[in-house]
């Protein structure tokens, strides 16, 4: 079994949107996203092909592709970036057969190795929906720290609700 780690392509797009766009209503919910928020899937696509023309240094988003055996299975993406500094970072493995694998948490470790090496982050954070145990058991397993448990509105596709915020920092994270 071949695991690859690679960036997003311009024919990856459609695929990263339509994870969200064509999941079943109860699969966001336990997200902790809202539907009702989700852009056009051709402007959700407009907004990550303009995004990837941008300098690495002042992106908005930066995904990252999760391949077995030549088969797209996931992404991780990072947001909220500041150059330099810390950025918020996301897991997503697309098809349910594909979870509870063990490729998600090989694949996590590599994404973060990335994104600190490529945006010279400090720190990484992640704040995962409270209610949706899978990311929060993955991310204590891999060493980030919980930091803090408090209500918010996380991102610009979610409803409000209670996120558990978890951190790595650079210096913390023994896998790079």
């Amino acid at each position: 079994m071949e695991r690859r780690l690679r960036e997003l392509a311009d024919d990856d797009i459609p695929r990263v949107v339509g994870y969200f766009r064509d999941a079943a209503p109860e699969f966001l919910v336990g997200m902790g996203v809202d539907r009702a928020k989700l852009p056009a899937r051709e402007e959700w696509q407009r907004i990550i092909r303009d995004d990837l023309e941008r300098p690495l240094e002042t992106r908005q988003f930066y995904y990252l592709i999760w391949e077995v055996d030549g088969t797209p299975i996931g992404h991780s993406n990072i947001n909220k970036i500041v150059f330099g500094w810390d950025a918020c970072m996301h897991l997503h493995i697309w098809h349910a057969a594909a979870r509870r694998s063990g490729h998600g948490l090989q694949f996590i470790r590599e994404s973060i190795t990335r994104y600190f090496e490529r945006f010279r982050l400090q720190n990484i954070l992640c704040e995962p929906y409270a209610r949706n145990p899978a990311p929060n058991r993955i991310l204590a397993k891999i060493g980030f720290e919980h930091v803090r448990t408090y209500a918010t509105t996380p991102g610009w596709i979610n409803f409000p609700q209670t996120v558990n915020r978890w951190v790595l920092t650079r210096e913390n994270w023994r896998h790079g």
